[in-house]
């Protein structure tokens, strides 16, 4: 065993570089041995280690939208248990309780190792992971709900694995509230796998260079990581900054939903104001506030050197005042399904709105603000089961100072791929008859927005349908005189005829029919002149 007797810029980076890729190597193991496209294909995860505080030590690159929000769900676990056990592993998914909406399904393992042939609890693995069904009033769990029980089965803090176990009742009654149970039982015990996997190389780190050595540097990387974020926010003007923006619905009504901000800088020291937005509303636009912070820990962590590690030490200089009561800190049983998804986008172009005004040279226009959300399910004709699927869609990257937008990527608080036309067809009973980009979708500028993407779907079989997106009102804004990106559309075509449809809603589609999916483009940056 090597012995270190203190922190040395080079020893700093092993230990950075080691924790990692530990977090990595989870999502490695997640995503090969899962079973549904959404995780396998989309990678719609993320993997991080914490301390036993309950501190973020590391953490992969990931969905930006859970790791934020991910300490909430390890500061749960720890409030509900007052002892672990080798082997154990807690699951959850409660919005109010740490996690983010539902179908986000939340593992976290206790990492013991042995010191002198005792096994000492040394911190703990976790993974997060959208299953594509968690039950709930739609096919996806990602529904038009007015509250969180029509959305799926609501698991608190509870003992999913006890001592290397399956809590067999507990699994059983979880899989029975599924509408694709079998799927839902290899995804969990693929993020099992990824935790045990992260147990393992936890413990070869301790076996080599002791257990003092690693808690001096996880130390260290927080205070480094919190060093670093001090230092980018002091760069930023002092002052304060307001912006806002509206989401177009909330799926109920058709009035739109402020979002609004005050980004306070003073000195090393950020904070986000969410004082004026909307009241929380009917529809399941609501977020809770692990989603706002996470919102804003992103777009701090944006402005960030790229090889800074992410870790609790990021997320200490950074204040956020999400009022109870808010659609962004909403109260139960509030819906909160498309939070997660929708409004945490918007929360993040708020925040870059504001601080553009404080770094008009280093600030991008808004990206599409949307994930563009489709949940489908019906019975497969090819196994005469429940299927369900899960997809989101990338559209138009915002142009920044130097640079034009992406097309057809995601964007901000989403990081995942695009299910491929193969896996998706032979997954199931729909065909993609149309993929491509949304030529000219982008705003104009002297750097241009990245254009959106179109999708058509054609369905085999009576298929029960939601769509829950954004940006088809309010366009993505450009920025130092660059032109919005194009709004995006949904179209059905059913028996010839042409439908435009909402951003958000639930049809009954049938066999034939085509649903037309184009995705926003990115806003403009600078003035464009013609010549």
């Amino acid at each position: 065993m090597i012995e270190m007797t203190h922190v040395t810029p080079i020893s700093l980076e092993i230990f950075r570089s080691a924790l990692t890729a530990i977090a990595e190597e989870m999502g490695t193991v997640l995503m090969l041995s899962s079973y549904s496209p959404n995780i396998k294909e989309r990678r719609d995860f993320s993997c991080a280690l914490f301390d036993v505080q309950g501190r973020l030590v590391a953490q992969a690159a990931h969905i930006p939208v859970h790791l934020g929000a991910m300490p909430d769900s390890v500061a749960s676990a720890l409030s509900s248990f007052d002892d672990f056990a080798p082997g154990d592993i807690i699951a959850l998914n409660d919005p109010f309780l740490g996690g983010s909406h539902l179908p986000d399904i939340t593992l976290i393992a206790p990492i013991y190792v042995e010191i002198e042939r005792e096994p000492r609890l040394v911190g703990f693995a976790a993974n997060r992971a959208h299953h594509s069904d968690v039950g709930g009033m739609s096919p996806g769990s990602m529904p038009l709900a007015h509250e969180i029980y029509q959305e799926g089965l609501i698991i608190p803090p509870v003992k999913l694995w006890e001592a290397g176990q399956p809590n067999q009742p507990l699994l059983t009654l979880l899989l029975r509230n599924v509408r694709t149970p079998d799927e839902r039982r290899g995804d969990l015990t693929a993020q099992v796998a990824a935790n045990r996997t992260a147990i393992r190389r936890m413990q070869e780190l301790v076996e080599r260079w002791s257990l003092p050595v690693l808690d001096e540097h996880v130390d260290a990387l927080i205070e480094y990581a919190q060093r670093i974020t001090h230092a980018t926010i002091d760069s930023i003007p002092d002052g304060s900054y307001l912006f806002e923006d509206y989401l177009d619905n909330d799926g109920v009504s058709d009035e739109p939903v402020k979002i609004a901000v005050k980004v306070t800088v003073a000195g090393d020291s950020l904070s986000a104001d969410f004082s004026g937005s909307s009241p929380q509303v009917r529809g399941n636009i609501n977020t809770v506030a692990a989603v706002a912070r996470s919102a804003a820990y992103y777009v701090v962590r944006c402005l960030m050197p790229e090889d800074a590690p992410m870790n609790h030490g990021t997320f200490l200089p950074v204040t956020v005042i999400a009022p109870e009561g808010t659609v962004v800190n909403a109260r139960p049983p509030a819906g909160v399904a498309q939070g997660n998804v929708e409004t945490s986008q918007r929360i993040t172009d708020v925040i870059f709105g504001a601080l553009a005004q404080a770094l008009p040279d280093v600030i991008a226009a808004a990206g599409q603000g949307t994930m563009n959300n489709i949940t489908a399910g019906g019975i497969d004709p090819r196994s005469q089961r429940p299927f369900a699927y899960y997809e989101t869609m990338g559209g138009g990257m915002g142009a920044g100072p130097h640079y034009d937008g992406l097309s057809g990527v995601h964007v901000h608080m989403s990081n995942t791929l695009n299910t491929p036309v193969e896996a998706f067809e032979y997954a199931y009973p729909m065909r993609i008859s149309r993929y491509q980009l949304r030529d000219d979708s982008g705003g104009e500028g002297q750097q241009r927005g990245g254009d959106g993407l179109i999708r058509e779907i054609t369905f085999e079989v009576p298929t029960d349908v939601t769509l829950l997106s954004e940006r088809r009102r309010f366009a993505p804004y450009g920025l130092q005189e660059g032109q919005p990106g194009q709004r995006g559309e949904n179209r059905l075509i059913h028996d010839g005829q042409e439908t435009i449809l909402p951003g958000k809603v639930r049809i009954q589609a049938a066999p034939g029919d085509r649903l037309i999916i184009a995705s926003p483009g990115g806003g403009g940056w600078g003035l464009f002149i013609r010549t």
